[in-house]
């Protein structure tokens, strides 16, 4: 097969980015860190996940499904937040980074959970979560960094549960992109009587689809997707339950996943290493 017939789409300004980067004239912007939480609740045809399709005004992966996720806040590390389950040196043990940033790193998994989602993994001992309300006017504050995750916490009297989520994977935006983030994604199940939000401000459309599902509509070119939610899902396949998904957590690496671009002439390729398939690779047209 003649691969050079291919043309790719992308970003205009993306082979200039990729050469500067090579050539070290163009220093990759420092990635921040982010976390996104795949939240899954059981189906009759074996576990679904929370998608959501994000809007095409914002400034990364327009268009894009995705998880509910964003970076972190500095507020995120407060001291003083309510925490039950594992600890953050436990957690940073399992992250591969220091206390602090495990606990803003988990804290943010949380926050976002509940922010974009109205998901709550959250509640007021080690063995419940909050009960089912409106949270709208709470979820718009934090969202607006008026208030901090850990004050929400104290103000209702309710203990972050790290023990909900399991951590599956650490995915760190290529060198040649404007915008960088280091993403933990976790995996959660729906807590019992919780409802995930139909509407989301940063998302023109929410769905629950199985695994298998949100894949074959990315390959049928129905739902765009960057390489860590595909293969999230991909490697989301063959468990039967929320619950075995985090169960298989326990086992996953949280190394972390970056792809290495480089281009040659009128061709660019892309490589993330173990994971062929996502390979990009093919010609640039000329006025990119």
């Amino acid at each position: 097969m003649d691969h050079r017939a291919t043309t790719l789409p992308m970003p205009p300004g993306w082979p200039a980015r990729i050469r500067g980067v090579e050539s070290g004239e163009l220093t990759p912007p420092v990635p921040k860190p982010a976390a996104t939480v795949v939240l899954l609740r059981d189906a009759a045809d074996g576990p679904e996940a929370y998608l959501l399709r994000r809007r095409t005004s914002m400034a990364f992966a327009a268009g894009m499904y995705a998880y509910p996720g964003g970076g972190v806040d500095p507020r995120d590390a407060e001291a003083e937040l309510g925490w039950v389950g594992p600890g953050p040196q436990e957690w940073a043990e399992r992250l591969g980074v220091d206390a602090g940033t495990a606990q803003a790193v988990v804290c943010a998994a949380v926050r976002e959970t509940f922010e974009e989602a109205g998901v709550l993994l959250a509640g007021p001992d080690a063995e419940s979560t909050a009960e089912p309300r409106d949270w709208s006017a709470e979820r718009a504050a934090l969202e607006a960094h008026e208030l901090s995750f850990a004050d929400f916490l104290r103000k209702h009297g309710l203990l972050l549960r790290s023990d909900l989520l399991g951590g599956w994977a650490r995915w760190v935006t290529p060198e040649f992109e404007e915008r960088r983030y280091d993403t933990w994604f976790f995996v959660a199940a729906l807590p019992p009587g919780q409802r995930a939000a139909l509407e989301v401000g940063e998302a023109d459309r929410v769905t629950w689809l199985t695994p298998a599902e949100a894949v074959r509509g990315r390959e049928e070119g129905r739902f765009g997707m960057l390489p860590p939610t595909v293969t999230v899902l991909r490697e989301l396949m063959p468990v039967k339950s929320a619950a075995e998904a985090l169960q298989a957590a326990a086992g996953r690496s949280l190394d972390p996943i970056l792809g290495r671009a480089e281009v040659r002439g009128d061709r660019l390729t892309v490589r993330w290493a173990g994971y062929d398939e996502l390979t990009i690779d093919g010609l640039f047209p000329a006025d990119v």
